[in-house]
């Protein structure tokens, strides 16, 4: 335990507080800061002055940042506490979306909502008193909320960027009850059961060999059922982040299930590098499992290369982890700037690898959604199914149909918006 020694207090005792109630907030964030980086930030501050924002922003950010995950949620708090004039009206807006006035018309950012509940707790936000002279009436308001959505079916279709951090626990522990069932493959091979349709003639005569040569028991057979692999790409870049880690959760509760039937799960992340972490997911402590995934992966948060990364996986892995009729799929939004040529071959050697390919986009969750990237456009053809991963139903939805092989999701419609457009 170090030993600090006495501090000098700056000129103004109520940066002290503030500085402490930032770190509060940070904390019931999710970011884990204790007694001793306080006294840091605040020695930090006094030797590099405060009247500069920037230089302000990046001492406190060194002090209480050490993961490429809590940078989004440090700046939105920073943005809210700091910098934004309106913050408490703009928070009390975003909690109490019935009072209008300072509500803003647009959703929440990436952790914004997490900032705001963190800044607001212990706060107890009081309703705008209405204007009258004469005496007040208290009216009685009956409101029948038997059509209106349940809290749980709320948060089964609630966008995960859009989640406050008890939301996000809630749709963690939703995943983990979730399950991935595949239907077996039929295969050449087959198997003794008094069921089959066939006629092992082989067994058959060799029985009643052993019985003198009377026939007495016929022996069927019916095909042995053979188990796919799944194999998952999950892209961990700055724009998916957030959907990763909440999806990694989903897939930590895949490879662990029992009786799912998938023969092997495979996961791979990708960002500017391409990660193999399937060993950790094996781990049965999810919070361990994730931990040492992203300690493996060093491209958190960073760039994308989807070409580069999936020619490494078609290099190095394929023939490794594709066997017994796998079924990929492959999480990302598309957004990359690499060449779309060489990423159309990747995708496309990928898909013929693979029993079936699905992807799943995040931004399928806007209406107006387009295949108008160059990312996109290129993948888009070389998939089986595209769909949206971007809330709890929609992995629900992804257990119904990854079985199907006739589903295409949303693939037909917008390869008619691609045709159009060309």
């Amino acid at each position: 335990m170090p030993e600090y020694a006495p501090l000098d207090i700056p000129d103004d005792p109520k940066l002290v507080h503030n500085i402490t109630h930032f770190a509060r907030a940070l904390r019931k964030a999710g970011l884990p800061i204790g007694s001793g980086r306080v006294i840091d930030a605040i020695r930090a501050v006094e030797a590099a002055g405060f009247t500069d924002k920037r230089d302000f922003y990046w001492t406190l950010h060194a002090c209480f940042v050490n993961k490429p995950e809590q940078r989004t949620v440090f700046a939105q708090i920073f943005r809210l506490y700091w910098r934004d004039p309106r913050f408490m009206e703009h928070m009390m807006s975003m909690m109490l979306p019935a009072i209008r006035g300072v509500q803003e018309d647009r959703s929440a950012q990436a952790a914004e909502k997490r900032a705001a509940e963190a800044l607001l707790d212990g706060i107890t936000p009081e309703l705008p008193e209405g204007d009258s002279d004469g005496p007040e009436e208290e009216t009685l308001i009956e409101v029948d909320a038997s059509m209106t959505m349940s809290s749980e079916e709320r948060l089964r279709r609630l966008d995960f960027e859009q989640m406050s951090t008890e939301e996000v626990a809630q749709a963690k522990r939703m995943l983990a009850r979730l399950s991935l069932p595949v239907q077996p493959i039929p295969s050449r091979r087959g198997m003794v059961s008094p069921q089959g349709q066939r006629v092992d003639w082989r067994r058959t005569l060799r029985a009643s060999m052993r019985q003198g040569g009377e026939l007495h028991d016929i022996v069927r057979r019916k095909p042995r059922p053979r188990w796919p692999n799944l194999v998952v790409l999950c892209d961990i870049s700055g724009s998916m982040s957030q959907y990763s880690r909440i999806i990694l959760h989903f897939l930590h509760a895949v490879s662990n299930a029992k009786g799912a039937g998938w023969a092997k799960v495979h996961a791979f992340t990708f960002g500017t590098r391409l990660t193999n972490i399937t060993r950790h997911l094996n781990q049965r402590d999810v919070d361990a499992a994730l931990a040492a995934a992203g300690a493996e992966a060093q491209d958190w948060e960073g760039g994308t290369r989807i070409g580069q990364c999936l020619e490494a996986f078609n290099r190095d892995w394929s023939r490794r982890v594709m066997g017994q009729g796998a079924v990929v799929l492959l999480i990302t939004d598309g957004l990359d700037r690499d060449d779309p040529d060489a990423l159309a071959r990747q995708i496309e050697r990928l898909h013929l690898s693979a029993r079936r390919l699905i992807w799943l986009n995040p931004l399928l969750r806007w209406d107006g959604f387009a295949p108008k990237a160059r990312g996109i456009a290129a993948m888009l053809p070389h998939v089986d199914s595209f769909r949206a991963g971007h809330s709890v139903a929609s992995l629900q939805d992804l257990a119904y149909v990854i079985s199907r092989p006739d589903d295409v999701g949303e693939k037909a419609r917008l390869m008619a918006q691609l045709q159009r457009g060309g």
